[in-house]
């Protein structure tokens, strides 16, 4: 089998190398500005923001997102890859949103006026709720009244792409946006540039992804990375297989201590398998925990008598 010529985007350094380096920013204004162009017009420029935030107080939980970044109106984009299923993906995606729209409060005198905030998802599985649609790969999601289908509140925007169920070929891409999905599903695969993507921004994509390009700490991180994005799937996968024989929260279990020996930590396996920290942190108190054995049971034994026994006289 060849060996892959350019990165996996859904691992966190590749993510990172693409959409995540100054250098790089071309690429994400570019890949946005197709996604949203419907919402936003164009982004101009993007500034990298701080991607981790705290709650009010230390006992809170933390968001840290893939990336976090405002555009020249200040407006607010938290951009994610999500490489497996979580139990309560969408309740997060909701909660990491609060924190970009409670920075914007100011003290004294303030309107309440909000910038947009927009997060956007691409994600390596499928919803269970429309699995069976396959025309259906992306969503995009606003405050709307249920009666009238009208969008109530058009300042808090999510995006979800689900990739598995894109499945256009090299020949059928109609639209730009079109290209970027087959590159974030295919460029692993790929080997060289196809030609219907040699403008600029792919081939600055592709500079970018090519592995052996890579600094020698570069190709360490990426291993380091690939290793654990593989490890991740692998894990899970089994757990849902497993799953649907022994039940998933028992599946689910065995994920965690697994993904926990691999050292990955507590909040990314909560976020993955829907546990509490608590249950994780109960399950590997458990599996560490040496139980002494019981000393095995011995029958004494009779002395041996120095004498015969007589017969019983008749």
């Amino acid at each position: 089998m060849q060996p892959a010529t350019y990165l996996n985007p859904f691992t966190d350094f590749g993510f990172k190398k693409l959409f995540g380096e100054e250098y790089n920013k071309d690429l994400l204004i570019d890949f946005l500005n197709q996604l949203l162009k419907n919402e936003q017009g164009r982004i101009k420029t993007l500034t990298y923001l701080k991607n981790e935030h705290l709650g009010r107080s230390e006992a809170d939980r933390r968001a840290v997102y893939d990336l976090y970044c405002e555009n020249e109106q200040g407006e607010k984009f938290i951009v994610e890859i999500q490489k497996s299923k979580q139990k309560f993906f969408k309740d997060r995606a909701l909660y990491y949103s609060t924190f970009p729209i409670a920075e914007q409060g100011k003290v004294g005198d303030w309107d309440f006026e909000l910038k947009a905030v927009y997060t956007v998802a691409i994600l390596d599985f499928v919803f269970d709720d429309d699995k069976n649609d396959s025309e259906k790969y992306r969503y995009d999601v606003k405050l709307t009244d249920i009666e009238t289908y009208k969008v109530f509140y058009d300042k808090l925007t999510f995006v979800y792409l689900e990739m598995p169920k894109f499945e256009k070929t090299l020949e059928e891409l109609e639209t730009r946006f079109d290209k970027w999905l087959y590159v974030l599903k295919n460029l692993e695969r790929l080997h060289d540039i196809p030609e219907k993507l040699k403008d600029r921004i792919f081939r600055k994509l592709f500079a970018a992804a090519e592995i052996a390009k890579f600094t020698p700490e570069e190709a360490m991180a990426y291993e380091d990375s690939l290793k654990v994005y593989r490890d991740l799937k692998n894990s899970i996968d089994t757990a849902r297989e497993e799953g649907e024989i022994k039940g998933h929260d028992a599946a689910m279990a065995k994920a965690a201590l697994k993904m926990a020996n691999k050292g990955l930590s507590l909040e990314v396996i909560s976020e993955i398998t829907g546990l509490t920290i608590e249950q994780i942190e109960t399950l590997r108190k458990d599996e560490n925990s040496v139980k002494e054995p019981a000393a095995p049971y011995k029958t004494a034994k009779k002395p041996k008598s120095s004498h015969k026994a007589s017969k019983p006289q008749r």
